[in-house]
């Protein structure tokens, strides 16, 4: 597939919109529309057995979710990986990292956004005051123990793709610890 080109649609500080016109193998035209967003950390907070989530309103769904912290950086602004899951881990739940693993690689929508996310398993927690952002003042946090996340997930009040993936990286790595 060759890109023929591309066009600003929408641009806000989360993200831009563009149209790309693009040529297919077989010669024929097409359009691709895609959503620009920054890469992002998604961090999975483990005390033992417990987990740390973060509830909040997600607008386009026009309902209250529970999820693992996570978040980019300002202004679509590029971030060193690791440091931007130190702040998200910080800002949504208080909480400090004594040790920060990268557990993978998630892509959002490839289908549609450039977006990508590294998923890091936190441990060695040490409580303190949270930092959100003003999007984030609804935002509530707490503990669970693992055995509550899965089912949570088995009856659908989990439905963060991104949380579900980040736990099977979290699953494979443990599996492969010996």
């Amino acid at each position: 597939m060759e890109s023929l080109g591309t066009r600003l649609v929408y641009a806000n500080p989360w993200m831009t919109i563009r149209e790309d016109p693009i040529r297919r193998a077989d010669g024929t035209e097409g359009i691709y529309g895609v959503v620009d967003k920054p890469d992002y950390a998604l961090v999975i907070p483990l005390d033992g057995e417990r987990i740390r989530l973060v509830e909040q309103f997600r607008y386009p769904l026009g309902l209250r979710r529970w999820e693992f912290p996570q978040g980019t950086a300002p202004d679509r602004a590029d971030a060193d990986p690791l440091e931007l899951a130190r702040r998200e881990l910080r800002e949504e739940t208080g909480l400090r990292a004594g040790k920060l693993v990268e557990l993978g690689l998630l892509d959002v929508a490839p289908g549609m956004s450039s977006q990508r996310g590294r998923v890091f398993l936190a441990t060695e927690l040490t409580e303190g005051f949270h930092e959100r952002e003003l999007e984030e003042q609804d935002m509530r946090s707490a503990w669970f123990p693992r055995a509550d996340f899965e089912l949570m997930i088995s009856k659908g009040e989990i439905t963060d793709a991104q949380s579900i993936a980040a736990y099977t990286l979290l699953l494979l790595h443990e599996h492969s610890q010996p």
